[in-house]
């Protein structure tokens, strides 16, 4: 068996224990001890045989700062004690280093301590025993792993959130070179999900952590000029506490009153992202009011805005349109005394807890039913989303990728057409909505309307947006909507589609290849799969080396395999069992075979998708003699006879050439480029334009070249036509144009 590396989360180093090591590690377990009791006496129990197996496991392993490894596991569940976890979840915190680290296995979990503790230990194990390639890709696959046992149990990433917090709470005892890595990784990672799932407290703590070893000196700064600042405005802070209470006991409204601060993190981060000076961040300070009803907030707003001036647009209401985390408060900023801005949040006790401990209220609160069906909903559509990204993504960095996009919940709030409000990251489109509703909306959008107005699907949506999707059943997902979608989910249901439809696609062309190959052998047909020709096909699998009949083809269409070599193999299977090559076909095939085109040609009218590209160094259409390229698993290329590149690739790779040859109706138009010489003056871009568009020509893009204070300027278009014939139209029509010199296809059309 391979021996494993002690992780990021493990600083152990090994050392013969000694009486103080274990009065240590008692001590640290008795004060979780005092902590248990919201648990039954059998509960505490299998708590403590938990701690007893994770001591015995990690005897004589030692944390970097010299104390017993075993008081990280404690301290792990000393901080899920915090949410009153479970006894479960405790057992599973207390042993979550034991598979990894250890060399326990999972059978001997569950025979001591059930299945359910076992599923959360090893869905907290960062590691399989596999082989990784890139850091990334490990990081990648652990992160995977420990999302869809999160989805199945949220404790997991509790406990995750709540190891991870330790580890950086401890981090200066680790090497200096290693806190760059952990905390950018913390930063990324895992404060965002704590976010996510309304974890507040545990989500400012992370990223104050990070910022303290990511930037030590940018952070001490930082320290430093708040404590100014905090000792230079107390007296002003507590003349206004004075002053709000004074208001609320006038009007008879119950309140509890907390002065905040900003994080030091969230001040760098904003005098980074708007390029401020520390004397320019004037909202460091703030209130928060926690108040008995949700009206009584609604009141305590119209007290503080008779009280102090607001300032413009700082007015939030998380209430009526919670965050995507389920966040819900009032915020306003003032201008206190002194001209000093001033934030308040107002949110009643259920929206606190909510606020502050999120999916983990669940727990922390089990009497308030209200409270812990809103902290298990608010976490359930996040892990679900996460769920059927993992089902369609095979690959662990693209899954990485995808969540990434997924982690930063700055929301836009908009409504379907029957008034539902979704809730979107900044920066949504109209195709990642689409795909909020349903995979098969996004599938098959064509259009949309926004506020009633006709819009393309790339536009970015905004607060208060009413979007209409327009569908076709014929439509499909485009890849040019991988450039601007933002969601994780748009993502990776375009890419799965595409996927697919490439797969399929690339199917049916190594089908009909490999049926011409046949026919030039003098086969009429390719084999059915009956039973009784299942041999042959198995004969002819082992000798590509593929695994079924389906993933042959797809390998010919895509140009792995050629269809010819293919095609002589099986002819001498089919001989093996008494069928010979037909005469005649094989007489006519030779026959033709010296014409560009023969009987077996893959005829093309502009449906394909994935399998088929028209090249663009000659942009071939209608009416041109064309030649197909089988390119080395990229599907077929079509160029005209006469394009340079084509000939080129005929002289070194010829036996990749296949015929191709035009439908009588292709069913869309062909781009293709032209090149006009005009005489320079006013209005002549408009007069061209014009030109083709009475031509009936769709422009694609235009080129103006750098010389325009030229007598003679160069305009290069590529247009959008249906055929050479259509293409000819056009060009005459810009000949009679006043103004034109000379109007030409360019040979070579890129």
């Amino acid at each position: 068996m391979r021996a494993r590396l002690p992780t990021s989360s493990s600083p152990v180093h090994h050392q013969v224990p000694g009486p103080a090591m274990a009065n240590a590690a008692a001590a640290s377990f008795a004060a979780l001890e005092i902590r248990l009791d919201y648990l039954s006496a059998a509960e505490v129990e299998s708590v403590r045989r938990a701690y007893r197996m994770a001591d015995e496991a990690h005897l004589g392993q030692m944390r970097k700062n010299g104390e017993p490894y075993i008081t990280h596991p404690i301290a792990v569940a000393a901080l899920c004690t915090e949410w009153k976890l479970d006894a479960q979840a405790l057992m599973a915190a207390l042993l979550h280093d034991t598979l990894e680290d250890c060399g326990i296995t999972k059978p001997e979990l569950i025979e001591r301590f059930g299945v359910q503790v076992a599923e959360l230990v090893d869905g907290l194990t960062k590691l399989d025993r596999l082989e990784f390639n890139t850091r990334e890709e490990n990081q990648a696959e652990s992160f995977r792993k420990m999302l869809l046992a999160m989805a199945r149990d949220v404790r997991v990433i509790l406990i995750k959130l709540a190891d991870r917090t330790h580890n950086m709470r401890t981090l200066s005892d680790m090497p200096r070179s290693k806190w760059t890595r952990i905390s950018s990784e913390t930063l990324e990672i895992y404060a965002p999900i704590a976010h996510r799932l309304g974890l507040n407290q545990i989500y400012r703590e992370l990223q104050e952590l990070s910022f303290r070893h990511l930037m030590p000196w940018r952070h001490a700064v930082l320290s430093k000029a708040v404590s100014r600042a905090r000792s230079r405005r107390r007296d002003l802070i507590q003349k206004v506490q004075a002053e709000v209470e004074a208001a609320f006991a006038q009007a008879g409204l119950q309140v509890r009153i907390s002065g905040r601060e900003k994080t030091l993190y969230s001040i760098y981060r904003k005098m980074d992202s708007k390029h401020l000076s520390f004397a320019q961040v004037t909202d460091i300070y703030g209130f928060r009011l926690i108040l008995p009803q949700l009206i009584d907030c609604y009141t305590a707003l119209g007290l503080l805005h008779q009280m102090y001036k607001p300032v413009p647009g700082k007015f939030k209401d998380h209430i009526a349109i919670p965050k995507v985390n389920g966040y819900q408060s009032l915020h306003t900023t003032l201008v206190g005394p002194a001209g000093v801005n001033i934030e308040f949040q107002m949110r009643t006790e259920t929206m606190h807890l909510v606020a502050e401990a999120g999916v983990a209220a669940h727990w922390l609160y089990k009497a308030h039913a209200s409270t812990s069906a809103q902290a298990e909903r608010l976490g359930a559509q996040w892990l679900q989303s996460l769920l059927d990204i993992q089902n369609e993504t095979r690959d662990a960095a693209e899954f990485w990728d995808h969540v990434k996009v997924d982690l930063f919940p700055d929301a836009v709030y908009v409504f379907t057409p029957k008034s539902q409000i979704m809730a979107l990251p900044r920066g949504a489109t109209v195709v990642d909505f689409a795909y909020a509703i349903h995979s098969s909306v996004g599938d098959h959008a064509v259009a949309a309307r926004i506020n009633g107005d006709q819009v393309p699907l790339r536009t970015e949506l905004h607060n208060g947006d009413v979007v209409e999707v327009i569908t076709a059943p014929v439509s499909s997902p485009n890849p040019a909507w991988l450039g601007f979608v933002r969601t994780g989910r748009a993502r990776s249901k375009i890419r799965h589609h595409l996927k697919t439809m490439a797969q399929s696609e690339s199917t049916q062309l190594g089908e009909k290849l490999l049926g011409q190959a046949l026919r030039a052998e003098g086969i009429k047909r390719l084999p059915g799969d009956a039973p009784e020709l299942q041999s042959l096909w198995d004969k002819l699998l082992r000798f590509t080396g593929n695994k079924s009949r389906s993933d042959l083809l797809m390998d010919i269409g895509l140009g792995k395999r050629i269809a010819s070599i293919v095609a002589k193999r099986l002819v001498a299977l089919l001989g093996d069992i008494g069928q010979k090559p037909d005469a005649l076909l094989l007489t006519r095939e030779r026959f033709t075979s010296h014409e560009t085109i023969s009987q077996g040609a893959i005829t093309l009218d502009g449906s394909e998708n994935a399998s088929v590209v028209y090249s663009r160094c000659c942009r071939p259409i209608p009416g041109d003699d064309i030649v197909g390229y089988l390119g080395r698993g990229e599907g077929l290329a079509v160029h005209t006879s006469e394009c340079a590149s084509a000939r080129k690739l005929q002289q070194k790779d010829s036996e990749r050439f296949i015929g191709v040859e035009w439908s009588d109706e292709p069913v869309r138009s062909f781009e293709t480029g032209i090149e006009v010489v005009v005489v320079n003056g006013k209005g002549v871009l408009a007069r061209v334009a014009s030109a083709i568009a009475t031509g009936e020509a769709d422009i694609v893009r235009v080129d103006m070249g750098q010389e325009l204070n030229q007598d003679a300027v160069d305009l290069r278009f590529i247009l959008a036509v249906h055929n050479a014939q259509h293409l000819q139209s056009v060009l005459r029509q810009l000949r009679r144009t006043p103004s034109v010199i000379r109007a030409e296809r360019l040979p070579n059309a890129g």
